[in-house]
């Protein structure tokens, strides 16, 4: 644990890490160790006493189901005409990976990782990953209701808005499947697996229509390349128009 003053203390020209937590969660903590396990990752190879290794995996995992619960409940109360299945639909479209990741983004999160290597590397999940973390030691650290309102105040009130969500799309090559079924068009999406020298780029997608290509993209995963081009093809083809 030699590297703790490193990221506790200015560096970079980052502001020291308690500085930049009491504007994100409203205090300073006093548990040091564990806000600074929320911001390691497991590049360091850290281990404690007992040599465990240290990293912010397991609070990242506390944080998602902490997260996952102030969000449901929130939408229970706020949405009482609601049933399970749109409620559940709801909650998935709120802590989505693309919209923590864009909010641990916007909170800069990823300046304060400590870890070896380029943070480049990462790819965007890491902030998400790194903001589910801190809601997790914010849970130990000061219990579920002190917890639930920096849930509130970093990532309900000021990027949530029921009327937007309930028109977000959960899944683009769903509806853009549903669409070809609909009007006899012929939909398929041919992803492979590549060698790339950038390790954050894995697949290749192209997106046929009536066996023409229409969009090409690469992503890490074939989820995300797959989703990416009827994303796009959905925009270029406004599918939104024809609904």
């Amino acid at each position: 644990m030699q590297f703790f003053p490193k990221i506790w203390s200015k560096e970079k020209g980052n502001p020291p890490l308690d500085e930049v937590l009491k504007g994100i969660i409203g205090y300073t903590p006093k548990n040091k160790a564990l806000f600074k396990t929320a911001f390691t990752h497991r590049s360091v190879n850290s281990k404690n006493e007992d040599g465990v290794y240290v990293n912010f995996e397991r609070l990242e995992f506390l944080g998602d189901t902490v997260i996952d619960t102030v969000v449901a409940h929130f939408l229970y109360c706020e949405l009482d005409q609601d049933n399970e299945g749109e409620l559940t639909k709801m909650k998935s479209k709120i802590v989505s990976r693309e919209k923590l990741n864009f909010i641990g983004k916007e909170l800069g999160l990823l300046d304060h990782l400590f870890c070896t290597g380029g943070k480049d590397n990462f790819g965007e999940d890491i902030n998400g990953n790194i903001l589910e973390a801190l809601i997790g030691a914010v849970f130990v650290d000061k219990g579920y209701e002190r917890c639930k309102k920096i849930v509130f105040k970093v990532i309900l009130d000021p990027y949530i808005s029921l009327n937007d969500v309930k028109k977000e799309i959960i899944s683009y090559k769903s509806v853009l499947i549903e669409w070809g079924q609909k009007e006899k068009q012929n939909i398929q999406f041919l992803t492979e697996k590549e060698d790339s020298k950038d390790a954050t780029i894995n697949y290749y997608c192209k997106l046929m229509l009536n066996d023409e290509l229409l969009i090409k993209t690469r992503e890490v995963s074939k989820k995300k390349a797959e989703e990416k081009a009827a994303k796009r093809a959905y925009k270029v083809m406004r599918i939104k128009d024809q609904i």
